[in-house]
């Protein structure tokens, strides 16, 4: 375990102590196999979550209850909801609704979950509100040549920043991040990627999945800029956008605990290269690296032991 910086008290604080990480892993390349792991957050304890040779993919935790996308029991890459906690235990599937490759957020104390999802080979990427207890849901989108992705519900649950496209199939238009009411309407950017840079490639992010710190008042992004990955900073009004920190490495998907201090981020060279999970204390800004492994370890997420 690489430590780049004095992290005062972490294993003494309340939310490490109570909760695991979760985050995915590349296990097998030839049979396409992604597995879900969770560690505890100083980096020990690393166990398998889902323990199945599909693809597995976690984005979100409410409390003990870890959702992860699967293609178990259906065709390649077909991704339905599943949940369980953070040892693997009372694997359930939430929905019928078949998903997207998308993070997804909570909101009505975990009872209600917003998602990207599709029906049939035209309604792709649309939000869609599911019921957790009873996997039924609703389209609150409904513009099938627009790209919605990655919704994250305000702290109130009014409102939702996603990713977005006029044109899902437009190489040539940017996704963006939005912020809109809970329903869909009133709906207005809140990133633009600057014109000048031209170091993403039209499948890099520009605006990636945002994550909504209540704590900071900020929601923090990837984007690609200047030749490197960066975590971004915008004020829910748009007034403000920056960079967060400038990390070792470029910055990818991450997640902030529920106590708005800790950022569980995966940090990488390049694109092509292998990423590993680091923790990182936005008080201190100490960098404390939790994986090693040969794969790629990507996407964490918090949860509760």
């Amino acid at each position: 375990m690489l430590v780049l910086g004095y992290c005062t008290c972490a294993i003494a604080q309340a939310t490490l102590k109570s909760h695991k990480i979760a985050y995915n892993v590349l296990e097998n390349r030839e049979g396409d196999d992604y597995e879900v792991y969770a560690m505890n957050p100083d980096g020990t304890g690393k166990t398998n979550v889902t323990r199945h040779p599909d693809v597995a993919w976690t984005y979100y935790a409410h409390k003990n209850k870890l959702y992860w996308i699967s293609d178990r029991d259906t065709c390649h890459r077909c991704y339905y909801l599943y949940v369980s906690d953070a040892e693997g235990n009372g694997v359930k599937k939430v929905s019928g609704l078949r998903l997207e490759d998308s993070w997804m957020s909570s909101r009505k104390k975990g009872r209600e979950l917003i998602v990207a999802g599709r029906i049939g080979k035209q309604a792709r990427y649309q939000l869609f509100l599911v019921n957790t207890a009873s996997g039924q849901y609703e389209q609150i989108t409904h513009d099938t040549s627009a790209m919605y992705a990655d919704p994250e519900f305000s702290p109130n649950g009014k409102q939702i920043v996603y990713r977005y496209k006029h044109k899902r199939l437009d190489r040539n238009e940017k996704a963006e991040i939005w912020i809109a009411d809970a329903d869909g309407s009133n709906a207005r950017q809140l990133t633009t990627y600057p014109a000048a840079d031209t170091t993403a490639q039209w499948h890099s992010y520009h605006a990636g999945p945002p994550q909504w710190n209540a704590k900071l008042s900020l929601i923090t992004y990837q984007s690609k800029q200047n030749g490197k990955y960066r975590l971004m900073a915008v004020s829910p009004d748009g007034k403000h956008n920056f960079e967060l920190f400038d990390f070792p490495f470029s910055a990818g998907w991450h997640d902030w605990s529920p106590d708005g201090r800790w950022l569980a981020v995966e940090l990488f060279p390049d694109e092509s290269s292998p990423g590993d999970i680091y923790l990182w204390d936005y008080q201190t800004k100490a960098l404390t690296r939790l994986t090693d492994g040969p794969g790629f370890e990507q996407s964490p997420v918090w949860v509760r032991r």
